[in-house]
């Protein structure tokens, strides 16, 4: 038997899947082979911003899934929107990598100390506002492609510097010279710059009704910790009801039995933000009373109801914040999700 693992055919997702393809291959016992799918937003080249939350990076996926023609799918979390399609399941979240933005220059000039009218290419409008917030003095440019084009941008001198995502560029093998190229990335801290909700993560997703085995050894690929965190950051944003391209940053983590949430929502031009950061403590479970995937199963209502479940935890956390943050004046910043 040959599993089809369905994924976008760019070189970042096809190495982040084949990442899944081998983890997955060893816990099934199983062959498992890419199956490149072509989604609207690789061939829709508007803007992030016009895009929304749509779902643009995972709609042509999904229906080659419910087709039968792959058996299951891998997505990046922050790509995905927050309402789930009946019939499917994320059926594994794996261990998160770093999910900090990483600022990518010639020289290594911190974005703070960039001169006047210097040029920064994103086309994320979370991180349109961060980087005028952290430096109103340079100029913005709306920019898409892949992480290599994005790169050379800088390299040829077209763009003074790029903002992207720590994660695709370890999963690339930015974590050497060889992509960077001389290029200098500076880490950007979650504390001050905290990124879109799930960045970091990837999505496993099968359908609800497929082979228990399948579950069963996407179970083992599943994360706790980043199920809960991502949950949270997630619950943020499906209850400000803002599409996954809003200027919104948020990240949790699991550590000691606490889970810490920090969010924040940024005005278009990074002149206002309202933020909150919370922490919480979270009762475990036992591994066997999860479901697959961290997922609380049938049997599961009574630790629900009294808080011992940490999913349930992490979904009432972030549903809190987001009410906080929308008493402060959040809905005057964040658009509504795009239909």
């Amino acid at each position: 038997m040959t599993l089809r693992l369905g994924t976008r055919r760019s070189a970042l997702a096809l190495a982040q899947s084949q990442r899944v393809a081998d983890a997955l291959a060893a816990v099934a016992g199983e062959d498992v082979e890419l199956v490149p799918i072509v989604s609207e937003g690789d061939v829709n080249r508007a803007s992030l911003s016009q895009l929304g939350g749509r779902g643009v990076f995972a709609t042509t996926l999904r229906e080659a899934l419910v087709a039968g023609r792959c058996d299951l799918l891998v997505h990046s979390l922050k790509d995905l929107p927050t309402a789930q399609p009946d019939g499917l399941v994320i059926a594994a979240i794996p261990a998160r990598e770093d999910a900090r933005d990483v600022f990518v220059t010639r020289d290594g000039t911190p974005l703070a100390d960039l001169r006047d009218g210097a040029e920064v290419g994103t086309g994320s409008p979370r991180r349109i506002a961060q980087v005028h917030r952290r430096n109103p003095r340079v100029r913005v440019r709306d920019i898409r492609g892949n992480v290599d084009s994005r790169l050379s941008r800088v390299r040829e001198g077209d763009l003074d510097a790029v903002v992207l995502a720590a994660a695709g560029l370890a999963r690339l093998g930015g974590d050497g010279d060889e992509l960077l190229d001389g290029l200098h990335a500076e880490p950007l801290g979650l504390a001050d710059w905290p990124t879109a909700p799930g960045q970091g993560a990837l999505a496993v997703e099968t359908r609800a009704d497929a082979d228990p085995a399948l579950l069963a050894a996407l179970a083992a690929l599943d994360d706790l910790d980043t199920r809960v965190a991502v949950t949270a950051e997630r619950r943020v944003l499906s209850a400000l009801d803002a599409g996954c391209a809003a200027p919104l940053g948020a990240h949790a983590e699991v550590a000691a039995g606490d889970l810490r949430l920090n969010a924040i929502v940024y005005a278009a031009d990074g002149a206002r933000r309202i933020g909150l950061d919370r922490t919480v403590r979270l009762a475990g479970l036992p591994a066997s009373d999860r479901g697959y995937g961290g997922e609380s199963g049938s049997s599961n209502g009574a630790h629900a109801a009294d808080g011992a479940d940490p999913i349930a935890r992490a979904a009432r956390t972030g549903d809190d914040v987001a009410r906080r943050l929308l008493e402060r004046g959040a809905a005057d910043l964040v658009p509504r999700e795009s239909t």
